[in-house]
């Protein structure tokens, strides 16, 4: 009787598979669990049609730090009202921007694309930074940069819109100013010991070359 019970026992429970490690189930395997699972079926095989549409989707453009040309024409004041923004559009244009901004908010528009060009000639002398940002915080240069990060400014503001349009103005080359390529400026109010030719005089503000 005990020898019954044992293979009585034996028929009836089936021993368990083993796959050897690493093994990976043949594709005949895999197709047979997908379709004893359709509700994962068109998650795990895609269809053909599927998988041509996604090939033939175009790879996103990368992201450029470079704004577009802009275009305006006239006088400066018109040019100026042309171009007028709150946002620069470049991190190389804020910067620009906001030197304008900071050291001739309150000059003539011609002494503000004066100190506009000074930045854009020093980014192109080789005697310094390369970069109109590179320029604005070199060591001891400009007094409004304090640290790593461009000061706060009234984006709301005339005189912020108007910074960003001279910036623009300078760097689409879109009016010369009469400072030819000075790299200096200073205020009237004071003498600097400066071994430099005097090119012009706009508003507060003397330029050297």
């Amino acid at each position: 009787m005990m020898l019954a019970a044992v293979a009585l026992g034996a028929s009836s429970v089936a021993p368990a598979q083993v796959a050897p490690a690493g093994a990976v189930p043949s594709v005949g395997e895999a197709v047979t669990s997908v379709a004893n699972a359709p509700l994962l079926r068109s998650a795990v095989l895609p269809t053909a049609d599927a998988v041509t549409r996604e090939a033939a989707l175009p790879a996103p453009a990368p992201v450029l730090d470079t704004p577009a040309p802009v275009h305006a024409s006239g006088s400066l004041s018109e040019m100026v009202g042309q171009l007028r923004s709150t946002e620069a559009g470049s991190r190389e244009l804020e910067c620009l921007a906001t030197a304008v901004y900071f050291e001739s908010k309150s000059e003539p528009l011609a002494g503000q694309l004066a100190v506009g060009h000074v930045i854009a000639n020093r980014a192109k002398s080789g005697r310094f930074a390369k970069s109109y940002c590179g320029v604005v915080f070199q060591r001891g240069q400009f007094s409004f940069i304090h640290g790593a990060a461009l000061p706060s400014v009234p984006r709301s503001g005339q005189q912020w819109k108007t910074a960003v349009a001279i910036a623009k103005i300078v760097d689409n080359k879109l009016m010369e100013s009469n400072v030819g390529k000075a790299l200096f400026f200073h205020a009237k109010h004071v003498s600097p010991a400066w071994h430099a030719s005097m090119v012009a005089s706009i508003g507060n503000h003397l330029f050297f070359r």
